[in-house]
């Protein structure tokens, strides 16, 4: 009997082991993103996106000209409605394919400055700065920058330091307001996961958030996409982050974030929460990364661990005030 007594005392039971939480939502939407292409769907899509369009025009040549036969007025009413969406659907067109093309200007940039730097071609350095001056003239928030680069362009000699120089003032406050748009994607992101606890809503979340300020980012460094255009660059985001593993829970990761003890004392709720926001900053730096006109050479590449700590502040608790907490409760 008292071997069954201890055998049923709860504080004889070996702890339960803390688990981290892994940022569902994020694995989520990476497997979304970086779906391989079927080509069965892709055809399936194109078969019946072909007959709709076939169906709808064929109604619509029908319900126009039946209209015309019977009621001139309300027939050429509905020829300028129906030449009004059609105009419409040209004018959406024309504006992916423009963001398409500035999306590949920014990609262009970047490879010239890159071979400019590892070639020391101050020529090649002298015509990616101009084409950036170009980018942003105009631009309020690249103002100051333009001139302090203008004042001192003129005494380089040097394709390193002329590069630098155009990096460390024209696009120093723009990385400042990339960065401001990545730390309120993460809080919301972490905000809505911690907070409503409904399925599939984080997920959505994320998805939405996350397109959002990949879209914004291509924004302000001048790469301003449709939605087609977001949506690609989003794919190409996740698959880089894929390739090298960074969409994962990583021990850096962990440690960026608050430190695992930390996290493990969390509610499972509020560490996915934090856990996903951490990944949603990882992206949008990924995301800098493919948008930036210029690499990161005379500037830091953001830290994560910064952009989480001004992100989620007030969010996570610190050591010491988890210690002093679970102080007072003893």
């Amino acid at each position: 009997m008292e071997l069954e007594d201890d055998e049923a005392d709860p504080s004889t039971a070996p702890p339960v082991p803390d688990t981290l939480p892994s940022g569902e939502a994020m694995q989520a939407l990476a497997s979304i993103a970086t779906a391989p292409p079927n080509r069965l769907r892709r055809f399936a899509v194109w078969a019946f996106g072909a007959l709709f369009s076939f169906v709808l025009s064929v109604a619509a040549w029908e319900f126009v000209t039946d209209l015309l036969a019977r009621n001139p007025v309300l027939g050429w009413i509905a020829v300028v409605l129906v030449g009004l969406a059609v105009l419409a659907a040209l004018l959406l067109s024309l504006r992916e394919m423009a963001g398409f093309a500035r999306l590949a200007r920014l990609d262009a940039l970047r490879s010239r400055a890159a071979e400019a730097h590892a070639r020391a071609d101050l020529k090649a350095a002298r015509g990616v700065t101009q084409a950036v001056l170009r980018l942003y003239d105009g631009r309020p928030e690249a103002a100051w920058g333009l001139s302090r680069f203008h004042e001192r362009a003129d005494e380089l000699m040097d394709a390193d330091a002329l590069l630098s120089l155009a990096e460390a003032e024209v696009l120093a406050p723009l990385d400042a307001l990339v960065k401001a748009e990545i730390e309120g994607a993460a809080r919301r992101v972490a905000a809505i996961t911690a907070f409503v606890p409904l399925a599939l809503v984080d997920v959505a979340a994320a998805l939405f958030s996350n397109l959002r300020m990949i879209r914004r980012i291509a924004e302000i460094y001048g790469g301003r996409a449709g939605t087609l255009g977001s949506w690609k660059l989003m794919r190409r985001v996740f698959t880089s982050l894929v390739a090298t593993g960074a969409v994962a829970l990583t021990d850096d990761l962990i440690g960026s974030v608050a430190g695992g003890g930390v996290l493990s004392k969390l509610s499972r709720r509020f560490g996915e929460g934090v856990v996903n926001g951490a990944l949603t900053a990882r992206i949008g730096i990924a995301a800098m990364d493919l948008c930036r006109p210029l690499p990161f050479v005379a500037t830091e590449r953001p830290k994560v661990s910064a952009l989480v700590s001004r992100a989620l502040a007030g969010m996570i608790p610190r050591n010491g005030a988890a210690k002093g907490n679970g102080g007072g409760q003893a």
